[in-house]
């Protein structure tokens, strides 16, 4: 009996989930229904079952949540449930598209600056911490002034606030990699800049690259939220969420007409809760594995 007395200690005080993994597949969840409701929303409209979020002449204004509107009408007649369903999708494309962008610029530029150092790594060294030292939402406000409205020019407003951030997770991690043993034996070899970046490299620096992409996509989603709300984000015919928010404001002054506000203020914030989530338990996971 002796002999069992471990087994049985370490089954009957087996380490239960931390509360940041629990947290994580509630933030999993969340982030699947919102994953499934930008996939579905066109389905269903073509089935009947979701009105258009751009039509709006056949609806009365300011009409309270019902059964005909489930989360009632704005003031120009839109149905706001439809647009709070088709925001989900909107913001699913830009800040897919956004952190793509950065990770695709921030990525290769800190390998090759950590890895190269000298003349070059400082210039962009100091080039990316300048960026970085901007406030993300008024960069992105300055450049939307510059790129103009729609999916692709918002993505490209809220990807230059997070490429220094690739840039200085994958140069740091570089300059710590480079050193090591097997990337010296490759170079003794002979193996090429390219070989070595793309070979030995890459699956070792990117370690933290997914963390920082789910970071950032649930900070994208206040930044275009706040572009939005701004009259800078997606052209007015788009259902997204920030520029519903603007356009609730003169509701709000009148009292007593809150559902325009509050369902797509209420549909940001639970996204951005479970990307957030999501995030902070995937970075409790890719620590534990580091250890």
């Amino acid at each position: 009996m002796s002999l069992n007395l471990p087994r049985l200690r370490s089954l009957n005080f087996s380490e239960r989930p931390s509360l940041s993994l629990q947290m994580m597949q509630v933030g999993t969840l969340l982030t699947l229904v919102f994953v499934g409701i930008a996939v579905l929303a066109p389905a269903f409209q073509g089935l009947g079952w979701l009105q258009s979020p751009i039509e709006f002449l056949d609806n009365l204004p300011h009409q309270p949540p019902s059964a005909a509107h489930w989360f009632g009408t704005t003031g120009l007649g839109y149905d706001v449930f439809s647009r709070t369903l088709y925001g989900t999708q909107a913001a699913i494309q830009v800040v897919i598209l956004a952190t793509a962008l950065s990770l695709i610029i921030g990525v290769p530029l800190g390998m090759v600056s950590g890895y190269l150092g000298g003349k070059l790594d400082r210039i962009l060294l100091f080039f990316m911490d300048t960026i970085y030292t901007l406030p993300g939402l008024l960069l992105s406000v300055t450049l939307a002034f510059v790129v103009g409205r729609g999916v692709f020019n918002a993505a490209i407003a809220l990807s230059i606030a997070y490429v220094p951030q690739y840039y200085r997770v994958v140069r740091n991690q570089t300059v710590s990699v480079k050193t090591e043993l097997f990337i010296e034996a490759a170079q003794a070899m002979g193996a090429s800049t390219w070989r070595v970046l793309s070979r030995y490299l890459f699956l070792n620096v990117i370690q933290s690259v997914p963390v920082l992409f789910t970071l950032n996509a649930a900070d994208a989603i206040l930044t275009l939220g706040g572009l939005g709300f701004l009259g800078l984000g997606l052209p007015d015919e788009v259902a997204e969420w920030g520029h519903d928010l603007r356009q609730a404001l003169d509701a709000l002054s009148t009292g007593g007409i809150w559902w325009t506000a509050f369902f797509p203020g209420l549909a940001m914030t639970l996204m951005v809760v479970g990307l957030s989530l999501f995030g902070e338990g995937l970075n409790e996971l890719t620590e534990r594995k580091a250890r």
